[in-house]
């Protein structure tokens, strides 16, 4: 059972960075919030490295896969990301921003181990749900920020929910931790709401502008006025 949750864990959150890399580059923009894509890279890298050194069993390897496509996502951010934000905030600014962003993450990432240790689960398993939360309520919020599903996709829902449900399930459920229920039944929460606002908008694409629904940069949006 510990293996199958793990590897469907693996699988769900793999098709999730997939999915973001591919729609990033397609829509030219960033299908998963900075703050959230900052937290996983700085959990992902920082666990992947220990544990191949350490301990390289399946999760490692799966951190590893993660942590690569991170780059990819972070490059589809670096890239289109600016056309996002009002035209006040320069491009050095922008970028100065994501890189406070991604160091702050790291440092987040290594209080939690300073706090709990490498040894035992709780440094990654609570440091991971939490920013699971996050990035849970954060999709809701980009659907609001862009005023639709633009650059989003009910795969990427569909998947980082049950990304998210397995190890609750795993390290929750089976190993008896109330952090990780109470989280995870969270992250259940907001991530089938925010299903339900990309099922509601699929079937009622009226109601979103065309630029809301299909990414384009400011340019294309003059060129097309």
């Amino acid at each position: 059972m510990d293996l199958f949750l793990t590897a469907l864990s693996g699988i769900a959150w793999t098709i999730v960075y997939i999915q973001a890399i591919r729609l990033g580059f397609k829509y030219k923009t960033y299908a998963m919030p900075i703050a959230a894509l900052g937290l996983n890279i700085a959990w992902e890298w920082t666990y992947a490295v220990h544990d191949l050194a350490v301990d390289p069993g399946v999760q490692a390897w799966v951190n590893l896969t993660w942590a690569l496509a991170d780059v990819f996502i972070l490059v589809t951010f670096f890239r289109y990301g600016r056309h996002e934000l009002p035209g006040f905030i320069s491009r050095p600014l922008f970028i100065a921003w994501g890189v406070a962003i991604i160091v702050t993450s790291f440092l987040i990432q290594w209080l939690f181990i300073a706090e709990f240790g490498m040894a035992g689960n709780k440094a990654a398993a609570y440091s991971a749900f939490l920013q699971n939360l996050l990035m849970s309520g954060l999709f809701i919020a980009m659907f609001v920020a862009r005023r639709g599903p633009r650059g989003q996709s009910l795969l990427i829902a569909v998947a980082k929910w049950i990304g998210t449900l397995a190890p609750t399930i795993l390290i929750g459920f089976l190993a008896n931790s109330v952090f990780v229920i109470g989280t995870g039944l969270l992250c259940s929460v907001f991530d089938l709401a925010y299903i339900g606002l990309l099922l509601w908008a699929k079937r009622n694409p009226g109601r979103f502008p065309v630029d809301a629904v299909h990414s384009t940069t400011p340019s294309e949006s003059l060129k097309s006025a």
